[in-house]
């Protein structure tokens, strides 16, 4: 019901702005969004192409759902399966890989386990835990981890909790409670000064959170497709890329391109 209302408040908010004949409305996730990427990056599109961006943040399943009722021009999300299911119903025109950086786990102390199987067992038995509980890429790949290593979420006690929020207010509830998280880092460095919180487990390789452009399919909406085509072509530009590589939260770079 909640990410129904959500659905039906947006579409509410932006249909009067659909049509104008220089906009493009993209839909991201909360944690892109959040880890201020965006912010750094649009303006030099926007000044390029005259194309004034309207950008609207939520996790990816809900993202992927706008797309699907034609209320996007591009989306930027973070989870490979459910893009290729979307693409595959033809609700998007083309795809392509953007960028990477990669998830951690976030909490009160470092926990020293050796593998993400070990830190998963240490969270259950000894600990607690704030699930996104979104259907967010963030969410889905911590429903994944559970689930590889053979746990069952609906079988958890009252120690996992679902904060139905996104990546920043997450972060902030397991803050004040001082619980763990699975977070994107970009989203951690970026509120890191209001967070009472530490890196607890990281390994990018077995981590790796990767994000990719879609064009949606014209055919679902009656808005000018010219400028989803210029900004799927600029954003996969190696100048772009190479923008996308100098933007810097605490002296780390955060997102890594993919060309």
């Amino acid at each position: 019901m909640k990410k129904t209302s959500l659905i039906l408040l947006i579409l509410f908010t932006f249909s009067l702005s659909s049509c104008s004949k220089k906009e493009l409305i993209i839909v991201t996730t909360t944690s892109l969004e959040n880890s201020g990427l965006l912010a750094y990056i649009i303006p030099y599109y926007e000044e390029e192409f005259g194309v004034k961006v309207k950008v609207i943040a939520m996790g990816t399943g809900a993202a992927l759902e706008l797309g699907e009722l034609g209320q996007a021009d591009i989306l930027l999300v973070h989870a490979y399966e459910s893009e290729m299911e979307f693409m595959d119903a033809g609700f998007g025109e083309k795809r392509s890989n953007i960028m990477y950086n990669d998830f951690i786990i976030v909490g009160p102390e470092l926990l020293n386990d050796s593998t993400i199987e070990e830190v998963l067992n240490e969270i259950k038995d000894n600990h607690a835990f704030y699930s996104r509980g979104d259907n967010s890429g963030t969410h889905k790949k911590e429903l994944y981890l559970w689930d590889l290593y053979g746990f069952d979420v609906s079988t958890f006690g009252d120690w996992y909790l679902e904060a139905g929020q996104g990546m920043g207010s997450t972060l902030t509830m397991t803050s004040l409670s001082q619980y763990y998280t699975l977070t994107d880092r970009s989203t951690y460095l970026s509120m890191i000064d209001n967070l009472d919180l530490v890196i607890s487990y990281e390994n990018p390789m077995e981590l790796i959170n990767q994000y990719g452009v879609i064009k949606v399919n014209p055919e679902l909406h009656n808005r000018n497709d010219l400028y989803a085509d210029q900004f799927y072509d600029w954003i996969i530009r190696q100048d772009t890329q190479d923008l996308i590589a100098t933007y810097e939260q605490y002296g780390e770079q955060i997102f890594f391109p993919n060309s």
